[in-house]
């Protein structure tokens, strides 16, 4: 009896866990939630549902203005007072709240009621080729026109310039993103996620995007002033008037 009492101690012993096992443990909990629904994730999804323009809003103002920071950090492009939050940031996030969430969430809404309970291959294709045809032409052509304000332009003329300039570029990053993306929305997430998705694909391109225009504005702007200015370091160039 006392052999099969301390096998059955020995087996039913807990197994002990490392502090740092029991953090990520418990912060995988929370934004999941585990078996329950009570997780951050979860919450996210019924608010989605709930609420889903009000949602969507946050969060393509939240990722825009995160995008414009870690772009700055990235690019190492500080302001004159040595910081990376500068007034690029909320115009960023006005942004994304109220110009890009709207339009994302009527367009790819428009898209869903088109192909609502067509599954079929030929569906899916058709429904990626009009995203990439008609649904981001628009979106590209709303974010050229949208950053050229941001960054200074207050005529047609300067808008024009810029949209021109700049849509070919985008859209050849578009059409190698985007049928991937919608692919994989078709595939694996309900509808409703779909705009946050795409906005998650967007941040990321977006932010490589930011970086490297700051870095070769940086740069331009060291190439311009060597020699006339050469006892001044990289730092100082990267510090904006404002």
């Amino acid at each position: 009896m006392s052999v099969k009492f301390e096998k059955e101690t020995i087996r039913e012993a807990p197994v002990t866990r490392g502090h740092k096992h029991e953090i990520a443990h418990e912060i995988g909990e929370r934004l999941t939630g585990g078996g329950s629904s009570t997780g951050y994730l979860a919450a996210y999804l019924k608010q989605l549902q709930e609420n889903p323009l009000r949602t969507r809003m946050l969060t393509s103002g939240g990722l825009a203005a995160l995008q414009e920071v870690l772009a700055s950090w990235i690019a190492h492009d500080r302001s004159k007072h040595g910081h990376y939050l500068t007034p690029r940031v909320p115009k960023m996030a006005i942004y994304g709240a109220f110009i890009s969430a709207p339009l994302g969430h009527f367009l790819i809404g428009i898209l869903q009621r088109l192909f609502s309970g067509r599954t079929s291959l030929k569906a899916k294709i058709l429904q990626i080729l009009i995203s990439n045809l008609i649904v981001s032409p628009i979106q590209n052509t709303v974010y050229l026109a949208s950053m050229a304000v941001i960054a200074g332009a207050r005529t047609l003329h300067q808008v024009r310039a810029t949209v021109r300039a700049g849509f070919m570029p985008v859209m050849k990053v578009s059409w190698i993103t985007s049928p991937l993306a919608l692919a994989f929305a078709q595939k694996f997430l309900p509808e409703y996620t779909w705009v946050p998705f795409f906005n998650i694909i967007a941040f990321i391109i977006g932010t490589y995007i930011n970086a490297h225009t700051k870095k070769k504005r940086l740069a331009a702007l060291r190439k311009k002033h060597y020699g006339s200015s050469s006892g001044r370091s990289d730092n100082d160039y990267a510090k904006r008037d404002y």
